[in-house]
């Protein structure tokens, strides 16, 4: 049983890594709810098995704090839908039909994507579409969630921050960045009255991809 339940909290702090970024042992005992002492047994337990890995920070005249974060390793941890196969099977089809309609291909299938989350989505409120878009991309492999947004005026347009805390495509996101620029152009696609712009990239060493998703203001309001 307690082999059981030091398993659950070390995946929690591993989630909880993946949500944050980093995090300092008494900022990961705050918030799951246990000592210290215990989240840094935990942590030297990953630390060993190079899921985490930390940097100190010096923060006042204290002794400097260490500043925990997933390793590569850890992200590898979270589900994963495409794996070495899907990027070898491109890396052939760029050899055979080049890489200019390989990318063409990639574009048509993230066009097909779009029409599929539009109709899965339905119509309703942004924040309800949104929400419903979170729930299909966790069921496909992703750790998504919806912020809340920022407080805003009231002349101000609607706005959400949608976040990936993982990729599911990391692998062929790796190899053809592209892919990513075609996610961005499903997402404006799936929410045609919204602008979507990434505030936030995984491939360039961010903790996640996130997302400003900004209703767009109709000519009446506007004027």
């Amino acid at each position: 049983m307690a082999t059981t339940q030091q398993a659950s909290t070390k995946q929690d702090i591993l989630q909880h890594l993946l949500r944050q970024g980093q995090a300092t042992a008494q900022e990961l005992a705050e918030s799951l709810t246990i000592s210290p002492q215990a989240v840094r047994r935990h942590l030297k337990d990953l630390g060993d098995s190079g899921l985490i890995e930390y940097e100190s920070v010096q923060t006042g005249m204290g002794r400097p704090q260490h500043q925990y974060s997933l390793s590569r390793e850890g992200r590898e941890q979270f589900p994963h839908r495409y794996g070495e196969f899907t990027v070898s099977l491109i890396d052939t089809l760029v050899e055979t039909v080049g890489r200019e309609q390989v990318g063409l291909v990639l574009r048509k299938q993230w066009e097909r994507k779009a029409l599929e989350y539009r109709d899965r989505i339905g119509a309703g409120s942004l924040r309800d579409r949104i929400e419903r878009l979170v729930e299909i991309r966790q069921i496909e492999g992703y750790m998504a969630e919806l912020h809340p947004p920022e407080p805003r005026r009231s002349s101000e347009p609607e706005q959400y921050i949608f976040a990936e805390h993982n990729c599911a495509i990391s692998e062929v996101a790796e190899s053809f960045p592209s892919v990513c620029g075609h996610e961005l152009e499903m997402f404006a696609a799936v929410l045609p009255d919204c602008t979507v712009e990434r505030t936030q990239w995984l491939n360039d060493g961010e903790h996640r991809c996130g997302y400003l998703i900004r209703a767009k203001l109709s000519i009446e309001s506007a004027a």
